[in-house]
């Protein structure tokens, strides 16, 4: 997002990206939540799509987030929707995201339309790739919300699934085989990087023996550098 003009003021920002306005919207927030639930108000607001102020996540992810149990997150998500600040839209099962669209009272940008993406054709692809993506050991392991806009043009491209897992399958083969080799390179952070390999698997598909030979081959390359990383790390552990 672009920064205001402060120069008049003579301050200036450390980090001119990255940030998110705390204005008058959570000073409100502040006065009426608890400390949890407030807590949970800011995680959500970070991580939500700022054309929508919505955030799809799961129970889980939550309370590994933000160091609770699912129980408290469950209480401080139901304040939130009390007090009129977020509306949730459940998963259809414990496993499932939730959908959190933050009111327009307590979001500071100007919004697109949201959609309930736990519902329709769309929502299953983008939850197909997202297991493809998060199953991987070499990714980042969070299917942010630029994931999703990036699965959903995918989806508008008509780019099928398989496709997907076997562009998802060969950077995972190519990423392994590099941190072997000793190549220093940081995990697949989003859907993005694999986009080249999507188009190269759809000028050249993959025969039904070479999609299982590259399975196994990726499991066999996670499970080497797992032995290789926990030489390397003093507790352990993997690296």
């Amino acid at each position: 997002m672009t920064r205001p003009e402060i120069q008049t003021s003579g301050l200036k920002l450390k980090t001119k990206s990255g940030w998110f306005p705390a204005g008058i919207e959570f000073r409100r927030a502040l006065d009426i939540l608890s400390d949890g639930a407030f807590k949970l108000f800011v995680h959500v607001s970070l991580k939500a799509d700022r054309n929508t102020g919505c955030y799809e996540t799961t129970q889980m992810e939550l309370a590994r987030a933000l160091s609770k149990s699912r129980r408290i997150i469950g209480k401080y998500s139901a304040e939130l929707e009390q007090k009129d600040i977020c509306s949730i839209i459940p998963g259809k099962n414990q496993h499932s995201r939730n959908l959190f669209q933050i009111s327009d009272d307590y979001w500071p940008y100007v919004r697109q339309a949201c959609s309930n993406t736990d519902q329709g054709e769309d929502a299953e692809y983008v939850a197909e790739i997202r297991d493809c993506f998060e199953a991987l050991g070499c990714t980042h392991g969070n299917f942010s919300a630029g994931d999703i806009k990036t699965a959903r043009a995918l989806k508008q491209r008509s780019v099928p699934i398989e496709a997907i897992r076997d562009a998802l399958l060969l950077a995972a083969c190519r990423k392994y085989q590099s941190w072997l080799n000793g190549s220093f390179s940081t995990p697949i952070a989003s859907l993005r990087y694999i986009e080249p390999l999507i188009a190269e698997v759809q000028q050249q598909p993959f025969a039904e023996n070479y999609r299982e030979y590259l399975n196994a081959k990726v499991k066999q390359l996670e499970d080497a550098w797992r032995k290789e990383s926990s030489k390397k790390s003093p507790n352990g552990g993997v690296s």
